[in-house]
């Protein structure tokens, strides 16, 4: 089964000033959660899942019944902890 991937507003905030190379390892990693199932949750129980790309952070929402997943954020660790800490 695959996902469609969707994307909030400010998804890229930080991914749009990336290398190349980093960038190309990203959208590698989004194209392999179109298929897969399985994510670990954002600490402190909140209602993101999150996909590591070596030092960088994908978190996103992902909706069962339209199997769908949407991207909320792509960023190094530092920018991901700030992300998540004012929550």
């Amino acid at each position: 089964m695959t996902y469609e991937l969707k994307y909030a507003s400010g998804w890229d905030k930080h991914f749009k000033d990336f290398d190349a190379a980093v960038k190309q390892r990203i959208l590698k990693k989004l194209e392999q959660l179109k298929t897969k199932e399985k994510s670990r949750h954002l600490e402190h129980g909140m209602p993101y899942f999150i996909e590591e790309v070596g030092g960088y952070r994908i978190a996103f929402q992902t909706d069962l019944s339209s199997r769908t997943k949407t991207i909320y954020f792509i960023g190094n660790h530092g920018q991901y902890k700030r992300w998540y800490s004012p929550i």
